[in-house]
């Protein structure tokens, strides 16, 4: 009976050895650097890079039930979406919420 579970004991040890070790790393490395170091500027440039193109991507080039809404909504959701970011002083959640709604809301009005 206990043989039959060692596969999983054994599963469960090797994810968190290959996972924990690298966050408790990250974490002692991470109290020693500078944040306003030209490296870790260097990485949030990156971090940021990549996420829009992934944004960029999702907006221009969609799949799923996205592909079927028109580009000039897409594109007007997210200008409208930035501009309010912009608009409450940089609040995510309001540049998150409001091209949802407005997708939504054009989505239901086509």
């Amino acid at each position: 009976m206990m043989s039959d579970y060692w596969v999983y004991v054994v599963i469960i040890v090797a994810g968190w050895l290959a996972t924990d070790i690298w966050r408790w790393l990250g974490v002692l490395a991470g109290n020693r650097l500078d944040e306003e170091s030209e490296a870790l500027r260097w990485v949030k440039a990156v971090a940021t890079a990549l996420v829009m193109a992934v944004t960029v991507k999702l907006i221009v080039f969609p799949t799923g039930s996205l592909a079927e809404t028109p580009l000039w909504l897409r594109l007007g959701a997210t200008l409208a979406g930035f501009a309010a970011f912009l608009a409450t002083g940089q609040r995510v959640a309001v540049g998150v919420v409001v091209p949802i709604v407005l997708l939504a809301a054009g989505l239901a009005l086509l």
